[in-house]
């Protein structure tokens, strides 16, 4: 191992990933962070779901539930992350209004659901990627039963278009799922993400409020694509992201065995149920 280390070369036109996968190398080896400069896409991830929990939560409060949970960052970062994402606590004004009609929350479908086929159950989520400049957004859905990545778009705004683009993606591919999984996000409360789902005859799940575990199969692939493959990648700007994201996608369906599916990969178990 010690040897097969030694011969992966970071100034090689290969990239460390290709590397490694051929000389059967744990890529995590030659993750070191940048020294001096934190990395702000997981904490960026926990205030979102701070936020969507409690809007009305300003920097002070966010700050406060992040110590409370162990995670040791100072109000300045949590209110310059805020300020990259463009929130901020609502506070009612002098005349309140109420929640928007378009704004519909729906009941989890999930709790007892035996999933036992493909495109029975899609989940989607929306996760923030770091680069130099600030943040871009990954929208991608995810087939629970095979955890085969269905539809993707990357996107310098968080709103529900990139989500109806990678749900449009998906459909071209795969056809309609029987239901889709979401959190309460506004991209998947807006009118038009409904509207589109109801049209395809699409049953609309969502998670309840501070239930991440709910969507936990997407949760797992963020972690996937952001400490096993763009990290270790050196991804900083919106160029690497589109060079690299296609390339895990390729990778994460037809190559990376799961150990949830008795270490076959999402492109398998799609075959396998065919047959």
């Amino acid at each position: 191992m010690i040897e097969r280390v030694k011969m992966v070369d970071k100034n090689s036109r290969l990239s460390v990933f290709v590397q490694c996968d051929l000389l059967l190398v744990a890529r995590s080896v030659f993750y070191h962070k940048r020294k001096g400069r934190p990395d702000d896409t997981e904490t960026a991830n926990l205030i979102s779901e701070i936020y969507r929990q409690y809007p009305v939560y300003g920097y002070r409060r966010i700050h406060a539930v992040l110590s409370k949970s162990g995670h040791h960052i100072n109000r300045k970062r949590v209110l310059r992350l805020m300020n990259i994402m463009h929130i901020k606590a609502i506070y009612p004004g002098p005349k309140t209004t109420q929640r928007n009609s378009e704004d519909a929350v729906f009941p989890y479908l999930l709790n007892d659901l035996k999933i036992v086929r493909p495109h029975q159950v899609w989940q989607v989520d929306i996760t923030y990627l770091r680069t130099d400049a600030g943040f871009i957004y990954l929208t991608a859905l995810i087939d629970v039963f095979s955890r085969y990545i269905v539809g993707w778009f990357l996107s310098n705004s968080l709103d529900s278009y990139s989500c109806l683009q990678a749900m449009e993606r998906a459909l071209r591919e795969h056809g309609a799922p029987y239901i889709t999984n979401s959190d309460q996000g506004s991209q998947f409360t807006s009118g038009s993400w409904i509207k589109f789902l109801v049209q395809m005859n699409i049953k609309i799940s969502m998670s309840g409020a501070g239930r991440s575990n709910d969507n936990a199969f997407i949760e797992r692939l963020w972690r996937t694509i952001k400490y096993e493959f763009l990290i270790l990648e050196g991804a900083r700007n919106v160029a690497d992201y589109k060079r690299l994201i296609p390339v895990f996608v390729m990778w994460y369906n037809n190559e990376r065995p799961h150990q949830s599916l008795d270490y076959k990969t999402p492109a398998e178990m799609l075959k396998k149920s065919k047959l």
